[in-house]
């Protein structure tokens, strides 16, 4: 299932609205932007961090679709491989995803905020907060690597018992791309483990406190 990127925008856009005035951007507000508002090779041209969401949502619908026939391993190989796409579209030759991946849009979020609290004319609100978005993505960038793990154990499996185990775990991994998991066990998820939904939290906290 895809969801329409339109949909999508119009849905996270307050929490990337800058607050305040008409005035140019600032370097590290344009960074901010590229996250939050437009990138240039994203579907639509949308922010980084909005199409990360996106595939996720993807790749959620389709580890709960290869969930569903944990005794069916080609069922499981073949939806796999679609949650490849959605995370690495560089992985894969083609599938459901938006073509651009949640490792791309995390990574590329990773190093735009980076680069916004890096910059020269960067507000201590920016500093604060890119620490946030930053940790948050790049738990996401994690993540990935632990599906992937998982995608490439169902792809090489042979009996439905080593490829259902995998799959199960790629049920919750998925989910931990949009969620985050509590790492530290103190009961919690926020932006020290949290995921894509705690670094747009984050992000919208830093466009709130920016001026423009």
């Amino acid at each position: 299932m895809k969801l329409s990127t339109l949909t999508l925008m119009a849905a996270l856009a307050p929490a990337f609205a800058f607050a305040g005035s008409d005035s140019p951007m600032t370097m590290a507000q344009t960074h901010m932007s590229h996250v939050g508002e437009n990138w240039a090779d994203t579907p639509d041209n949308m922010g980084l961090l909005p199409t990360a969401i996106a595939e996720a949502e993807i790749a959620i619908f389709h580890a709960g679709l290869a969930a569903q026939k944990l005794d069916d391993l080609g069922w499981m190989q073949t939806h796999a491989n679609h949650v490849l796409h959605a995370i690495d579209a560089s992985a894969v030759a083609g599938g459901p995803g938006l073509g651009y991946g949640v490792l791309a849009g995390a990574a590329g979020a990773v190093k735009h905020i980076e680069i916004a609290a890096g910059s020269d004319d960067a507000s201590d609100n920016i500093k604060t907060h890119a620490t946030h978005v930053a940790t948050a993505a790049g738990n996401v960038v994690a993540t990935v690597a632990a599906i992937k793990a998982n995608i490439a154990i169902i792809a090489a499996a042979t009996d439905v018992a080593t490829a259902a185990e995998a799959t199960q775990a790629n049920l919750v991994l998925t989910g931990d791309l949009l969620d985050g998991a509590d790492a530290n066990g103190d009961n919690m998820v926020d932006w020290t483990d949290g995921g894509l939904n705690e670094a747009s939290k984050h992000l919208g906290i830093m466009a709130a406190g920016e001026s423009m």
